[in-house]
């Protein structure tokens, strides 16, 4: 397994969209699969922040994550998130989303970035928690109980 980014490997940017689309167009009001890719553009980039990364086995992905900006509305001061760990069904249960995660905040750091935001449904934090995400609240957010989390990183 390998990582990429969606911007080295824009072929993938429907799949993408497909799978952010069934796992969260339900929350999204009025939402649509051609707005879910539409959006991902934006994320065609390798060196700056908003980006994807994939984890590629053999010549197709498993999982992508992103490293963006305010992800939440509701929090102006947080800038710099971790969103959209997406695994595909097939791959779940691998560490696929672990590797997706210390990839992005590798990234992040290399970036400056000193601190990293998250939402996830998983009220206890889950793979985050065990990942050394810390919670900061609870919160519900457009109709959503999600756990708000950050890690601070270290620079090499």
């Amino acid at each position: 397994m390998e990582f990429c980014f969606l911007a080295e490997r824009p072929e993938f940017k429907p799949l993408v969209a497909t799978w952010y689309f069934e796992q969260w167009g339900a929350l999204v009001p009025d939402a649509a699969l051609s707005s879910f890719e539409d959006k991902l553009t934006e994320y065609l980039q390798t060196d700056a922040i908003p980006l994807i990364v994939l984890l590629m086995q053999g010549n197709a992905p498993i999982g992508a994550a992103q490293l963006r900006f305010h992800e939440m509305t509701i929090y102006p001061d947080k800038t710099h998130w971790l969103g959209g760990v997406y695994v595909a069904p097939h791959a779940r249960g691998n560490k696929v989303a672990s590797a997706l995660v210390q990839k992005i905040e590798q990234l992040a750091a290399s970036f400056g970035v000193r601190e990293l935001h998250l939402q996830t449904e998983q009220q206890d934090g889950g793979l985050y928690k065990r990942l050394g995400w810390q919670a900061q609240e609870q919160v519900n957010y457009r109709g959503v109980d999600v756990v708000v989390m950050c890690k601070r990183l270290t620079h090499s």
